[in-house]
């Protein structure tokens, strides 16, 4: 009998993803029959529904497998069975394996998947100082890819100070890391983005739902590269302002696709074929 995978993703304003499409043809291209499902937040059905009940409901289902996204990539690990040691240091969840018997395991493919994209995006960019607005489940990951990817300073803003100081402290941890992080508020943030080598977002800012931009372009030079984790829109409000000011740019598809073909292979055992899918991704358009 050929195996099958019933996938889904769980978070708020994501009925226009991308990942269902990655995932379900890159199971077709490996004659695996799959289906993934959008579990938004955002949709009125779902209006009031908790965490724990909608991952509750895909174990009852049978589901084999789920992405976790805005704004419940921390608050998952509370409810898995296992997490993956990676997984755990950042303290940040975006993909869960479901087993036959409904046992939960917690892994982060955001980490390589971000990392990834910047080595093939921003080839070359200076990373002595950078810039990082957010440190929420997303922003943890992008941190830590930060951090491997040789960052020398980085300096983290957030809304909630605590949370950027606690990132912060979690990546100077790390003692293979030779990073020094640290954590500002958001008052302090166009002085620091004024002398930064690159910007990174790692907000929500910029989605369809949370228009704008987290920080005033104004302060970008030309040799200032900037990097978007958003890709519904891929040209955000923050790239098409930096790039007009001549800034080097990376927008989320290399994340978005990276971590996707990470996570296939954590569904299915399967490997997933690179090239087709940042094909279906792009078959979006931009």
């Amino acid at each position: 009998m050929t195996p099958s995978l019933l996938l889904g993703l769980i978070g708020d304003g994501i009925s226009a993803s991308r990942t269902p499409r990655m995932h379900e043809n890159e199971g077709a291209a490996h004659s695996i029959p799959t289906i993934y499902r959008t579990v938004d937040i955002a949709e009125p059905r779902l209006a009031g529904a908790r965490l724990e009940e909608l991952l509750n409901a895909a174990i009852r289902l049978g589901f084999d497998g789920l992405n976790i996204t805005h704004p419940f990539k921390q608050q998952v690990i509370g409810f898995l069975d296992a997490v993956d040691p990676v997984a755990q240091r950042i303290g940040s969840v975006n993909t869960v394996v479901i087993d036959g018997q409904g046992h939960t395991t917690g892994h982060n493919t955001d980490v390589t998947g971000f990392a990834a994209g910047f080595r093939a995006g921003l080839r070359g960019a200076a990373t002595e100082a950078v810039v990082q607005i957010g440190a929420g489940g997303a922003g943890r990951a992008v941190g830590f890819a930060l951090a491997e990817l040789g960052v020398a300073e980085l300096v983290i803003a957030d809304t909630d100070v605590d949370r950027a100081r606690g990132l912060a402290a979690d990546i100077g941890a790390v003692a293979a890391v030779g990073t020094r992080a640290r954590a500002i508020g958001l008052d302090e943030l166009e002085a620091a983005a004024a002398s930064a080598n690159g910007i990174v977002n790692a907000t929500p800012v910029g989605m369809k739902a949370y228009p704008g931009t987290p920080v005033d372009t104004a302060v970008f030079g030309a040799d200032t590269w900037v990097a978007d984790v958003v890709y519904f829109p891929l040209e955000t409000q923050l790239l098409a302002e930096a790039r007009a000011k001549g800034c080097r740019t990376l927008d989320g598809s290399g994340m978005a696709v990276n971590q996707a073909i990470d996570a296939f292979e954590l569904f299915s055992g399967q490997k997933a074929d690179p090239a087709r899918m940042r094909e279906t991704f792009l078959s979006f358009g931009a």
